[in-house]
């Protein structure tokens, strides 16, 4: 996938979040909301998104089918709509739907991670978007890149034999770093990491910054349930993101 993609999709979704609460004041319209989720299919392959980690949402207009990928990571626009929901959450119908690059982790390779999966500065960015929830850590990032070259951004487990819920951001640009800034938006599935059992544990992410090395600090629970999306001001975090 491009990086230009990740850099277009979060300004598109910004413009279009503007543009559906700008509607003439005379005509009603249903409240739209945006939403980061995870793809998931019940048994009888019925569509679903997972919105967080006890909220689950059936989208009218998608119906049955495969066309996504059961795991995928996704922003959707949506409104909440009065139709059977199917034991869900709720019935909602889709606005529009980009898929997020969802990856699971690799495992450290020591000494040769630098060769293997590069140490190119990016930030991390304090977003709504920058969040552990439903066996995901996803990260909304800004580095440079001219749009025209190809980026690798990857999560590293085992870089701690004391600590397993120590995890690294790494990210190549394959020698793409003199154009401008932008964002990209990543997902990695952390299933890989030992199964908490019920405890809250701290999730220690650590990346490369422009300012040297950085780090951030989240809870994390394989399985326990949260009443919904953590916000800005609850993520348990370093001084490491930058607004």
């Amino acid at each position: 996938m491009k990086t230009k993609t990740f850099l277009l999709l979060l300004v598109s979704s910004l413009m279009l979040a503007v543009g559906l609460t700008s509607c003439e004041d005379d005509v009603y319209r249903e409240p739209t909301y945006n939403g980061l989720v995870t793809v998931r299919y019940t048994e009888s392959e019925v569509l679903y998104f997972q919105l967080d980690d006890v909220r689950t949402l059936y989208p009218v207009n998608m119906g049955k089918g495969n066309l996504w990928e059961e795991g995928q990571r996704a922003l959707i626009n949506f409104y909440v709509v009065d139709e059977d929901d199917m034991g869900f959450t709720d019935a909602v119908y889709v606005n529009w739907i980009e898929r997020v690059l969802t990856k699971s982790m690799v495992e450290s390779k020591g000494a040769e991670n630098d060769l293997l999966y590069g140490r190119d500065p990016v930030e991390i960015v304090r977003d709504w978007v920058t969040v552990v929830e439903d066996g995901y850590l996803t990260l909304r990032f800004r580095t440079y890149w001219s749009g025209g070259v190809t980026h690798t951004v990857n999560l590293l487990s085992g870089v701690n034999p004391d600590n397993p819920y120590e995890v690294e951001f790494r990210h190549n640009a394959n020698g793409d770093l003199n154009y401008y800034v932008g964002d990209g938006l990543v997902a990695f599935d952390l299933s890989k990491l030992p199964d908490t059992e019920g405890r809250t544990v701290k999730l220690t992410l650590k990346w490369m910054s422009f300012s040297g090395p950085k780090s951030v600090v989240f809870d994390y629970c394989t399985s326990k349930a949260s009443d919904g999306r953590l916000s800005v001001e609850d993520l348990r975090v370093t001084d490491g993101l930058v607004e």
